[in-house]
């Protein structure tokens, strides 16, 4: 379980995130959602520690990402997969390489251990035989999958995904969606996704909270989003679907 208490963040004079509190289980795929430049990716900044808020908690099972000791915060960095909006392979760096980077960086493995971690995980999100490929040899699933293995491949608790079907076409998109979720089941991490994909929303949001204005507007579950009849969330969920629709010629 990861919990954020009061979050509060400030950019010069202006409050972006304002006393947002929330709750995301373990074997549950939880959604952030919003417009742009309404707060959602400083959230998710905040709570991998990339951005540290002015006041509020975060708390994995418990353990203070903020104000804990140096040691709790390096193990619970340890724990935090990370897929990113560009991927951020390293284009130098084959398949294998990349996926292999977090247990150069993390682990003591011999090289033996992290190569068949790494092949475990490839496998697991669906790839073979592309451990020598170059990222730019890869479609934009490809990619994506491959950063999914290299978030999962520490034995990840936490899976945190920044826009995960950004520039894919929708039957590509739909198979990460099922990948993530599969992957969240079975393996029990506490999943948090930031998305504006619609699809998603409907399909994937086990938990969903909405951030408008930097305060928490809605939070329920797919099945209840349906049911919200008006509102800005209303508003988000309808130009965001026409969105969707123009770019696929829809």
């Amino acid at each position: 379980m990861i919990e954020i208490r009061n979050i509060k963040k400030i950019f010069k004079d202006k409050v972006v995130l304002n006393g947002i509190s929330s709750t995301f289980a373990r074997g549950k795929v939880n959604l952030v959602i919003g417009s742009s430049g309404e707060g959602k990716s400083v959230l998710l900044k905040c709570m991998v520690g990339l951005i540290i808020p002015e006041d509020g908690e975060v708390l994995f099972d418990n353990r203070s990402f903020i104000n804990g000791d140096n040691l709790t915060k390096t193990s619970i960095r340890k724990e935090i997969g990370m897929l990113f909006q560009g991927n951020a392979l390293f284009d130098s760096k084959n398949v294998e390489e990349n996926v292999m980077f977090p247990l150069d960086m993390l682990t003591k493995l011999s090289y033996t251990d992290k190569l068949d971690r790494v092949n475990f995980c490839l496998n697991r999100v669906g790839l073979r035989n592309v451990n020598k490929k170059m990222p730019d040899e890869l479609s934009g699933g490809m990619k994506k999958r491959v950063g999914i293995a290299r978030a999962i491949a520490n034995n990840s608790k936490y899976l945190f995904c920044d826009e995960p079907n950004s520039g894919l076409d929708p039957k590509t998109s739909l198979l990460i969606d099922d990948l993530i979720r599969t992957i969240t089941y079975e393996s029990g991490l506490v999943t948090i996704i930031v998305t504006h994909d619609i699809n998603s929303v409907v399909s994937l949001g086990d938990y969903i909270l909405f951030i408008e204005k930097g305060i928490k507007a809605w939070e329920g579950t797919s099945d209840e989003v349906l049911h919200v009849n008006d509102g800005p969330l209303v508003d988000f969920l309808f130009v965001n679907k026409l969105i969707k629709l123009a770019k696929h010629g829809l």
